[in-house]
């Protein structure tokens, strides 16, 4: 018996001395956003104090378009997924993204209320900021969720809608990127905020596109930073606890905006099934599955999906 006892004890010890070292070949403490902010926040970004925090926002194209396009992100994301419509809307429209409380480089929130209801009174406090009273409003995965739900508490705002791979009805993911299911186990935590390995970024990225040879070491890089911003790891955390897949569904019918939904027939988080819901449950719907594209499929070819965009942008409202 004593034999079997030194040798679990010596099989906990090395599974001990294993975790240190990973810890230690891998530990990340927190960058500030002063840093960051040199190479990720360049003109045309700009920092705006709303709601205790100092939003990073970008304000672009035609200054006196009288309905804006407003793009959210989805979550571990920031508002440079945008950037490949940005350059195809710029020179016609004016278009406001900004990175959500609890990434990016706004980073947490001060009451840290990561609920959709908490981010839909934040889209209402930065329409205000901007003096916008109508717009498109559009959003990927949570920013869709934010974008939908934003629509129906500010139906008078929002004249269209663009829903890119949203998320609303109860999660059927048939795969999970591997930081989000970590940052999900509460033992994890003291982990999660500390330790990072640039692998976890990396596959995490890889299993949201349809093709994943087509994340580059430019876009790790990017997401790598933007996780280490101070703050945004104990955010992570916080946001994936209060998350409530799909508890609101129900009201997804009763949105009146001409909507386009886009959706990558690849995308394992939120399954094409939930493209043809949206579809379903909303009135005035379009809908465009795009093969071969995953969750971003905004980022993954901007130039396919932004022509659905500029089609949906031309119609006159029904």
């Amino acid at each position: 018996m004593k034999t079997v006892y030194r040798a679990i004890a010596g099989l906990f010890a090395a599974l001990v001395l294993g975790i240190s070292a990973l810890a230690g070949a891998n530990w990340r403490p927190d960058r500030p956003v002063a840093e960051l902010a040199v190479r990720w926040a360049p003109p045309p970004s700009r920092f705006l104090d709303i709601s205790g925090m100092q939003v990073h926002v970008r304000d672009e194209g035609v200054a006196n378009d009288p309905v804006p396009i407003v793009l959210m992100h989805g979550a571990s994301l920031d508002l440079h997924t945008w950037e490949g419509w940005i350059r195809r809307l710029e020179g016609s429209r004016r278009i406001i993204t900004f990175d959500l409380p609890g990434f990016g480089l706004t980073g947490p929130s001060p009451d840290g209320d990561y609920t959709i209801e908490a981010y839909v009174r934040f889209v209402r406090l930065l329409l205000d900021r901007f003096g916008i009273q109508h717009c498109v409003l559009g959003g990927n995965s949570l920013g869709g969720n934010i974008a939908w739900e934003a629509a129906l508490a500010m139906p008078e705002r929002v004249e269209k809608l663009i829903l890119v791979d949203a998320g609303g009805y109860p999660s059927k993911s048939f795969s999970v990127p591997i930081g989000f299911r970590v940052a999900s186990i509460p033992v994890l935590g003291p982990i999660v905020r500390n330790v990072l390995p640039r692998s976890v970024i990396a596959a995490s990225l890889r299993n949201v596109y349809g093709d994943p040879s087509k994340v580059t070491p430019e876009l790790i890089e990017e997401t790598f930073a933007m996780t280490l911003r101070e703050g945004n790891r104990e955010a992570l955390i916080q946001f994936l606890a209060q998350s409530e897949h799909g508890a609101r569904a129900g009201l997804i019918a009763g949105l009146r905006a001409p909507t386009l939904s886009l959706w990558g027939a690849k995308d394992r988080l939120f399954p094409p099934e939930d493209a043809q819901r949206f579809h379903r449950d909303i009135a005035d719907s379009q809908l465009v599955i795009f093969a071969g594209l995953g969750h971003v499929p905004q980022e993954e070819d901007p130039e396919q999906t932004f022509a659905a965009v500029k089609a949906f942008l031309e119609q006159s409202p029904r």
